[in-house]
């Protein structure tokens, strides 16, 4: 596993990539004016464009959808990628040779031994694609035949054939400049008794792709009765293959997950060609492993933790599948999404259905079945001779605890009904008040509070959208909002005009909350006057100190956001400067008018009286100074 990416080489990655550039590999950008651009959003659609991107700053902020971040961001959230992804890719594009630390291989040839491997790997693919018309290689084509590929499909899913004897691909990979070593750590070669030997031979091949569309590793079909090995070979676990963190043909699929919001998990490499050749372009499969946390994860960066959205697992309808489909409710609570079963008639898998009823019979396949829960609870009720209150008394202990897991509270209600009904328990408020108690018990066991409801945003970072939510309306026809506002824009935008005045300002001198977090996100980065030495690093470090998701995005929508003055000059930035702390003296100055009024009123400490009376007018002749005299006064 790779180490962390060192700072200063991410650093380097941001500054050496200009954000305009990457962007504009994926939509048209002209000017926005202020030296800012503007284009068609890629996150959501649009008819005008809202999307902008200040190359200066290196930054992008959609003012439609809220989204917004730098370079490494962007990369991230259009093609789905984590923070370290992002940043190797950028790299490899910057030519730069990044350092890791905290564990990992050793720093100073780990980037190579990653690219090498990759490398490796495509020129394998390159390799087993060419085989699959070798005449040795009949017997791959027709199981493709027979199962409805054509030579199409296998090209545009990469399929390819691995040679019989021992050491074909091994050989053609020593004359593309591989060492032994680097064939045996990819998983490609094996050790045999007269050195490095093919480990895949006379089987069909599938290539695994990552996310971001590198080939990382094979899954490999027995053609042959004399193969004594697995059914399915898959590659072992290498430095650039994790069998529980890739999903088959989720490179093909990831731009129709996140564009509609769905998932479709199936069993198996034949499966997803099925689909998609069947215009269910959204299926996956795990490769050789049961589907997981890690699986769970990919998805939901692609679903966006949408509550509208769908994941339809398919299983055969034997007990295997009934099994992986509870294995699968298990993590069930893991997804915002809405998660469901759907098992074809007679139990065949889309392939198989595919084959006998056509494409259609796929896409009917797939649509929303049974949800996952009602699939577990049947499962767990049939297991129970329900005719004796032993029986019924028994399955209800293990069903209740399923239904007590459904996010909706709503719909926790009425499925307990129906468990009552299932079970033949005439009294259905003894199970409802019996589920209801068992998800009371697991939410203050949590000490997290409940469970996300469906639809709702799940635990954890608060999502990217915009923060006003986290205080008042931002409504900017509101003059001290709008203030505010244009305030923190000068001190990210052009710190240097309102440095060192801003950064004496207090957190409570911004009534809005979300401005308020800014405003402690900037102090918390060093302050404005940070800004004024190194403007696009202080950006990042004020992003990477807001406390949320929510801060950030607010950060970045108010570092691309145009000001308000056509010139932006000291004088307009000490005009809000002034404003802004006049409206806090004020607010002061009332909170003091009262506390002296309640002291005079009820004859109190005369001491007191005497502080208060002179903080009221410290504080006035300071607004009058503020009033005459402006920024001077300041």
């Amino acid at each position: 596993m790779a180490g962390r990416i060192n700072d200063e080489d991410v650093k380097a990655v941001r500054d050496a990539v200009p954000i305009d550039a990457v962007v504009s590999e994926y939509l048209q950008l002209r000017n926005a004016g202020g030296g800012n651009l503007k284009g068609l959003c890629p996150f959501h659609d649009e008819k005008s464009p809202s999307f902008q991107v200040s190359p200066s700053k290196g930054l992008f902020h959609c003012f439609g959808c809220q989204e917004g971040g730098d370079t490494l961001t962007f990369v991230m959230k259009v093609d789905h990628l984590t923070f370290s992804e992002a940043v190797e890719r950028l790299a490899g594009k910057a030519g730069i040779t990044l350092r890791y630390e905290e564990g990992g291989y050793n720093p100073s040839h780990q980037r190579g031994e990653r690219i090498r491997l990759i490398e490796a790997h495509k020129a394998a693919t390159d390799f087993y694609i060419a085989q699959l018309e070798s005449a040795e290689a009949e017997i791959g084509r027709k199981f493709l035949a027979e199962r409805g590929f054509d030579q199409a499909a296998a090209a545009h899913f990469g399929v390819g054939y691995s040679p019989a004897g021992w050491d074909h691909l091994t050989r053609f990979l020593r004359g593309k400049g591989f060492t032994d070593k680097e064939l045996i750590l990819s998983g490609l070669s094996q050790d045999g008794r007269r050195g490095p030997i093919d480990r895949f031979r006379g089987r069909l091949m599938w290539p695994i792709r990552d996310i971001g569309g590198e080939v990382v590793g094979f899954g490999a079909r027995k053609l042959r009765d004399d193969d004594n090995g697995p059914k399915y070979l898959n590659t072992p676990e290498t430095p650039v293959y994790k069998k529980s963190q890739v999903l088959y043909g989720i490179d093909l699929a990831k731009k129709d997950i996140a564009k509609a919001s769905r998932a479709v998990v199936v069993e198996g490499y034949t499966d997803v060609m099925a689909c998609h050749l069947a215009g269910v372009t959204t299926a996956i499969a795990t490769c050789g492993t049961a589907f997981g946390g890690d699986h769970i994860k990919i998805l939901r960066r692609l679903l966006m933790d949408n509550g509208s959205a769908r994941v339809i697992f398919t299983f055969d309808g034997d007990a295997a599948g009934q099994k992986a489909a509870l294995r699968a409710f298990e993590d069930d609570q893991k997804f915002a999404a809405e998660t469901y079963i759907a098992i074809a008639p007679d139990g065949m898998d889309p392939c198989d259905l595919r084959l006998a009823k056509g494409d259609e019979a796929v896409a009917d396949l797939v649509q929303p079945r049974t949800p996952l829960f009602e699939f577990a609870l049947r499962q767990i009720v049939a297991r129970y001779d329900l005719e004796t209150p032993a029986g019924r008394a028994a399955a209800l202990d293990e069903a209740a605890p399923v239904v007590a897991r459904i996010k909706n509270t709503g719909a926790q209600h009425e499925v307990a009904v129906q468990l009552a009904g299932m079970l033949g328990i005439l009294d259905t408020q003894f199970v409802v008040k019996r589920v209801a108690q068992l998800a009371r018990w697991a939410r203050e066991r949590g000490s997290k509070g409940p469970a996300p409801q469906r639809g709702a945003a799940p635990q954890g970072p608060a999502p990217a959208a915009r923060p006003g939510h986290a205080g008042p309306a931002l409504n900017l026809r509101n003059p001290v909002y709008a203030t505010e506002r244009e305030l923190l824009k000068l001190a990210l935008q052009h710190p240097d005009l309102v440095s060192p005045a801003f950064d004496a300002y207090g957190v409570d001198e911004f009534t809005a909350a979300p401005y308020a977090a800014v405003r402690q996100a900037i102090l918390d980065a060093g302050g404005a006057e940070y800004g004024t030495q190194d403007p696009q690093d202080y950006l990042v470090r004020v992003r990477d100190a807001a406390p949320d998701d929510g801060v950030r995005a607010m950060v970045t929508e108010l570092a691309v956001e145009a000001i308000m003055r056509r010139t932006v000059d000291a004088a307009y930035a000490g005009e809000q400067l002034v404003t802004v702390r006049l409206r806090a003296v004020d607010r002061r100055v009332r909170d003091v008018q009262g506390t002296f009024a309640r002291l005079a009123g009820s004859h109190g400490d005369p001491e007191q009286l005497s502080a208060v009376q002179n903080e009221l007018w410290v504080l006035q002749q300071y607004g009058r100074a503020l009033r005459e005299r402006g920024a001077a006064a300041l």
